[in-house]
């Protein structure tokens, strides 16, 4: 191990010789124990692979941008729930002071969703898009189940759109609106690409609660095992 992961657990973490960590390339994880320490690098011997989840379900979300300490709580929760793929949305009703700090946080969301990896033993990181308008999205996450979170009273329940699904599928993309909610036009664009509005029931959850019920109601529902 080299450059800044190295740096972090030598220096940081003040690891040591014979110390036990698991260590992942994107395809299998595996118990290491440290041999040697140095200064910007730390030598492993690989001593057994761990067994891990592979996800049978694959996962957008498609998430307004909201207050930052949420929507980065959101990110987290959603990386050790499964998510692929997120991508941060310039809803109508984000806050525009909010949307033009995006670019600058970039980094610390792609270093929020590293370390969510790491801890719940994640074989890959989630992707992480440009912000993006709604419009553009809902046309380009387009798969087999398409969820659109809404507050709207006459919305179908996720559960009974779930209990519609013959088989589970290979993929799903789940929206999720900024505080105050989409705007008509906005659920028009969505339906108009195939996205079901539903309701996760008759409390108003905040953004980060409405991510992980609705991912973990995806998972228990969907996944195959």
């Amino acid at each position: 191990m080299e450059g800044e992961a190295a740096h972090h657990l030598g220096r940081v973490l003040r690891a040591e010789p014979g110390q036990l960590y698991e260590l992942s390339d994107g395809h299998r994880v595996c118990l290491a124990r440290i041999e040697e320490v140095t200064r910007d690098r730390i030598s492993f011997s690989l001593i057994e692979d761990v067994p891990v989840h592979q996800p049978t379900l694959q996962t957008s979300l498609l998430l307004s941008i909201v207050k930052f300490d949420a929507f980065e709580f959101a990110l987290e929760k959603a990386t050790e729930l499964g998510v692929d793929t997120i991508v941060p949305l310039a809803a109508t009703r984000s806050e525009k002071g909010l949307l033009a700090a995006v670019p600058k946080r970039a980094e610390r969301w792609k270093k929020i969703l590293l370390e969510a990896s790491q801890q719940s033993r994640c074989l890959s990181i989630p992707a992480l898009a440009p912000l993006t308008k709604p419009e553009t999205a809902f046309s380009s996450y387009s798969v087999s189940l398409q969820i659109l979170l809404s507050e709207r009273y006459e919305a179908p329940s996720l559960r009974s759109i779930l209990e519609e699904q013959s088989a589970p599928p290979a993929s799903a993309t789940l929206a999720v609106g900024p505080e105050g909610g989409w705007t008509d036009a906005e659920f028009q664009c969505a339906q108009s690409h195939g996205f079901r509005e539903v309701s996760l029931g008759p409390f108003i959850l905040r953004t980060e609660t409405a991510v992980i019920a609705s991912l973990a109601s995806l998972n228990y529902a969907l996944s195959r095992k």
